[in-house]
């Protein structure tokens, strides 16, 4: 029995200070001031790059003051004051302390910080950057708000539950240029996998909200928001590797191009973030973007089997089609160019999984207002016109006319949506 009791202790003290030097022993050295080439000009332009500000003003509140509450799987997460205020925010961190929470996710006072914060890729930012952006943070306005406390359920809310989650899947490490690449290449997967952290939405996580490869980038559902990040590694999904780099750029810097129109999540990253981006880092970004390995391997599909409609829901699908959308979206799906995205063989449309389409149908669709495409066309929602056997006819009329071969929609799919329960 004693025996067993020491291998047990045996095992819970390797396990102990397996966790511990997962989070503690292998830190790179944070110490030194600021890169002297640090400017807050150029750290305005980072940030906004990082989207940062989209996360750390509240609706309604001080720019840059935090309390915008960010819904996980485990709880709320609350975002913190990143104004120079003494007190509740960066006023006394220095650009060291800075830089430690982005590349190894600790706070100034040593707390480990939770990946709602997306350190698992901006931990990839250089020093540089890093000092850069603090620079930046340290010219707005102080506001005095004190930080939210967290809300999340036990165990998930002990600093001893977030080690082991780190110990598991967190490793940190700069971005290392790949020498077979050009410059624009490598600086687009720095930008994609780092500061526009893309994995964070555009990544399957398991149950613990993890990943098993931070930069992959085959598409998955984000959690508590019931959007479908489509995968940027298949053709058939959101991948760029056949469209012309001026589509890909143009998309990123205006929400749309004559094929295709960001909605929901992208549409504020667009907003927000990438239709600032300069014309050279535009163009990095769409570089690696149109090399992403696919993520099955790239072979024909099969020709899809024609799908079975009932006559009922045939008949009515088409009519509400004819009543709501044909107007904007041509009788055969044709759409309007410019304005009105065609159906017609449109990849987001047939997409396997229907969340997308069934909250643009309920919430609307609206493109981003952008320096290049100032006044965008949009979708009203149909929350309140429409019961969910009406949006699974439309869609199942729409997904299955004009050639396209995709799967019906069911009535189980739209109430899934509409009740939120995608977690």
């Amino acid at each position: 029995m004693k025996r067993a009791l020491l291998i047990v202790a045996a095992i819970a003290l390797a396990f102990v200070g397996w966790v511990l030097y997962a989070n503690f022993g292998g830190e790179s050295d944070v110490a030194g001031g600021a890169s002297a080439s640090a400017s807050a000009e150029r750290g305005a332009y980072l940030v906004r790059l990082g989207n940062c500000m989209a996360c750390h003003t509240d609706r309604g509140g001080a720019a840059w003051a935090g309390g915008r509450a960010i819904d996980t799987p485990f709880g709320i997460v609350y975002t913190s004051n990143l104004t120079p205020d003494p007190e509740q925010g960066l006023g006394r961190w220095s650009a060291a302390d800075f830089w430690r929470s982005l590349h190894h996710g600790r706070s100034r006072d040593g707390r480990l910080l939770y990946p709602a914060f997306p350190y698992p890729n901006y931990t990839e930012v250089t020093r540089e950057d890093s000092d850069a952006m603090f620079a930046y943070l340290r010219t707005v306005p102080a506001v005095p708000r004190a930080n939210t406390p967290h809300q999340l359920r036990w165990p998930y809310s002990t600093q001893a539950a977030l080690a082991v989650w780190r110990a598991l899947y967190f490793r940190d490490g700069e971005y290392q240029p790949e020498p077979r690449q050009s410059a624009e290449w490598n600086r687009g997967a720095y930008l994609v996998r780092g500061l526009g952290h893309c994995s964070a939405c555009h990544t399957a996580r398991n149950a613990l909200g993890a990943s098993s490869d931070m930069m992959d980038l085959s598409g998955g559902l984000i959690p508590m928001q019931n959007w479908y990040a489509p995968s940027l590694a298949s053709n058939a999904e959101a991948g760029v590797g056949h469209w012309s780099l001026d589509d890909t750029v143009r998309l990123l810097r205006t929400g749309t191009t004559g094929i295709a129109t960001v909605l929901g999540p992208m549409a504020e990253v667009v907003q927000s973030s990438t239709q600032h981006l300069s014309a050279q880092d535009a163009l990095a970004m769409a570089t690696f973007l149109q090399t992403v390995p696919a993520s099955q391997p790239a072979t024909p599909d099969a020709p899809a089997a024609a799908v079975q409609v009932s006559a009922r829901i045939a008949e009515r699908g088409a009519r509400i089609y004819r009543q709501q959308c044909a107007q904007c979206h041509g009788e055969r799906g044709e759409g309007v160019p410019g304005a009105y995205p065609p159906l017609v063989g449109n990849r987001a449309v047939t997409l396997p999984l229907t969340a997308n389409l069934v909250q643009v149908v309920l919430g609307g669709g609206f493109a981003p207002a952008t320096e290049g495409n100032p006044r965008p066309y949009g979708m009203p929602p149909f929350v309140m016109l429409l019961d969910d056997a009406d949006v699974a006819a439309v869609l199942t009329h729409i997904r299955t006319s004009w050639g396209n071969q995709a799967a019906a929609v069911t009535e189980f799919d739209v109430a899934r949506q509409r009740g939120g329960s995608f977690r």
